[in-house]
């Protein structure tokens, strides 16, 4: 049980309204993230205006982020952005068998030289407290300067994810499972 009281999804206040309106508006379902977060209206909106844009106008491939999104999750063991985010990197392309083949990446055969310089990103940058100079090294060999940031920027947004997520103990939407 999330330990902080979510807010309504039908808030009194229109401000936190127009957010989770916007939200609904791009077809997702509210999570239960956002409904704990909006107990901070403000911070919901400077949440909100970084994750959507990393979502939604990065360059690098939506496949390659979800793989990032998961090593992270599963490092962190942030099992409810685990199980968002399973869904999105299936939707995205992301193999069943690639998502099978995460924790032992290194030696599967499952991921090429690309994914593979995105995974260590994500092991790095979650396990912190950085990304080592080697692991930026093999990122250039397959992306420019603005990918690079871009991947490196979600990798880390994502260990704050599955900080907060784990820190108040966000539950799953009810239906959803475990993973």
């Amino acid at each position: 049980m999330s330990r902080l009281q979510m807010v309504s999804t039908d808030p009194e206040d229109p401000v936190l309204r127009q957010m989770f309106d916007e939200v609904r508006a791009r077809g997702v379902p509210l999570p239960n993230l956002y409904r704990v977060i909006g107990l901070a209206p403000p911070l919901l909106r400077a949440w909100l205006d970084f994750a959507w844009p990393l979502r939604l106008q990065a360059k690098t491939p939506r496949r390659i982020r979800e793989l990032l999104i998961l090593r992270g999750a599963q490092v962190s063991g942030a099992r409810y952005e685990w199980v968002h985010h399973a869904a999105m990197a299936l939707a995205a392309g992301v193999t069943q068998a690639q998502i099978d083949a995460l924790a032992g990446w290194e030696q599967s055969a499952l991921f090429d030289a690309r994914e593979q310089a995105v995974l260590r990103l994500a092991e790095e940058v979650t396990r912190g407290p950085a990304a080592s100079p080697a692991c930026i090294e093999a990122l250039k060999q397959h992306f420019s300067d603005a990918e690079i940031v871009e991947l490196t920027l979600t990798a880390s947004f994502y260990v704050c994810v599955s900080r907060f997520l784990q820190s108040m103990d966000v539950d799953l939407e009810q239906g959803l499972k475990h993973g």
